[in-house]
């Protein structure tokens, strides 16, 4: 078992907790936000750019006319976006060398509000949980805040309560039952669209891509670049 770190772990939740995060922030959103950005970057995506405002997305896009853009509300796609929040439907898309503008109604404004205030803002999901856990190690902060975005960014959820107790674990080298994963996953509240044949905008394959652990071998943290946009990209090591 890895040495636990000897850092503050600090829980917090919702768009206020992002605002007062110090350190590393870790913004939570298994389902779907910080599911599909690891899976579109792992699958050559350049760069994924996380915007709070539907408005600011579509100016965005007119900056960026080859940009995907990507978001939700109230878990529906967005009238007029290439795609919803979805990871199965944007690994449709050819994403190599691509940039996503991505606005969503939790996982976005956590995290565009954690990068007013934290050293360093870094993605959590299941699918690449050890490797944030890592990334972490390496970047040794003394404070570490972990943000729960929950439902809608107003309801504390299971999943991403689930992903910030085995974060938490991980990091302090304790034990975790991650046997009852999956289980837990489909017997959560937000989980019974994936499994509605009648949500199209919700696909089956969207709770795999979601509730995988460990498949992804890269964190994801917000960088600021040339361009003088902060957007999402895999972290790199060491």
């Amino acid at each position: 078992m890895a040495r636990p770190l000897r850092l503050r772990i600090h829980r917090t939740d919702f768009v206020a907790g992002a605002r007062a995060a110090r350190g590393v922030a870790v913004v939570i959103d298994v389902f779907r936000a910080c599911s599909l950005v690891a899976h579109a970057l792992a699958a050559g995506a350049a760069r994924v750019i996380p915007v709070a405002g539907i408005d600011e997305a579509r100016a965005l896009k007119a900056r960026l006319p080859d940009a995907l853009l990507v978001g939700e509300r109230h878990a529906r796609p967005l009238p007029g976006f290439d795609c919803g929040n979805s990871p199965s439907e944007i690994l449709k898309w050819p994403l190599e060398g691509r940039t996503l503008i991505h606005t969503t109604h939790a996982g976005t404004q956590g995290l565009t509000a954690a990068a007013t205030a934290a050293d360093l803002v870094i993605t959590g999901a299941l699918v690449n949980a050890a490797a944030t856990v890592a990334a972490i190690r390496a970047i040794d902060p003394a404070d570490v805040t972990i943000i729960a975005m929950g439902h809608e960014a107003r309801v504390r959820c299971v999943e991403d309560d689930l992903c910030r107790d085995l974060l938490i674990a991980r990091l302090r080298g304790e034990p975790y039952d991650e046997r009852a994963i999956e289980a837990r996953l489909r017997a959560a509240p937000a989980a019974a669209k994936f499994f509605d044949p009648e949500a199209t905008w919700a696909p089956l394959q969207d709770f795999a891509l979601c509730a995988q652990v460990d498949t992804i071998d890269r964190a994801v943290a917000l960088v600021r670049r040339q361009d003088d946009v902060a957007a999402l990209e895999p972290l790199r090591r060491g």
